[in-house]
């Protein structure tokens, strides 16, 4: 990165949000930082403005503020949080696609946002079909670029696992060394890795406006940066 870069975030108070938010102000190259928050973060930091709002929104904008060009969007729940299909839609796609349209109102032109490996507008899962009507719908918004991570299974996720899931966690952590080719796209990948890799990835130089990233690519992207 040879330039200082403006960055807009949402969904910083979660697992890959806050290690995304945490690296962001790590690096020398980025120069500010403002987090869409509906409740104070937990730390200061001097990057960081703190932009609060119930529904994420930018509702007073000073063109004196410095105008972000990089946004990420790290938003998301599950169907037992939101607690009906409906609920988790207005999350999964409604609050994501208005995110994503305010962070393009205030000046973004590149963006990253969290989906999930198998996303698809005809998926017969719900969660899956929420995640590919988002993609499908922030592509035809006009951005510069636009980035989707779709990471398998994360590494180290604690919050509503089901005990089926701690074993299936337990059961990847002993295979992740043994998964080779197509399996790597379902290995766990650590929360810290998908941060990187979103920014990482909306700096690549490439000719394609959008790009989905599974968990292989990700890994493969970090590789090329510690070389």
């Amino acid at each position: 990165m040879h330039n200082d870069f403006r960055v807009m975030i949402a969904g910083a108070s979660g697992l890959v949000g806050s290690k995304l938010l945490t690296f962001l102000e790590q690096t020398d190259h980025i120069e500010s930082i403002y987090a869409l928050c509906r409740s104070p973060l937990n730390h200061q930091h001097s990057k960081t403005t703190q932009i609060m709002d119930g529904a994420l929104r930018v509702t007073q904008w000073d063109d004196n503020r410095p105008t972000p060009t990089l946004g990420f969007i790290c938003l998301g729940t599950t169907l037992k949080k939101a607690g009906s299909k409906q609920a988790l839609e207005k999350v999964d796609v409604d609050l994501v696609c208005d995110v994503a349209q305010t962070m393009k109102m205030v000046g973004v032109k590149r963006i990253a946002v969290v989906s999930s490996l198998g996303a698809s507008a005809r998926s017969l899962s719900h969660y899956l079909k929420c995640k590919g009507r988002v993609e499908r719908r922030i592509n035809q918004m006009g951005f510069e670029k636009v980035v989707f991570m779709r990471p398998g299974p994360l590494a180290g996720r604690e919050e509503e696992i089901r005990s089926d899931e701690v074993f299936v966690q337990k059961l990847f952590t002993v295979l992740s060394p043994l998964m080779r080719g197509p399996l790597r796209t379902i290995a766990p990948i650590p929360a810290d890795y998908v941060a990187k890799a979103m920014l990482y990835s909306v700096l690549e130089v490439s000719n394609a406006k959008s790009v989905a990233y599974n968990s292989a690519n990700m890994r493969d992207l970090l590789n090329g940066y510690t070389k």
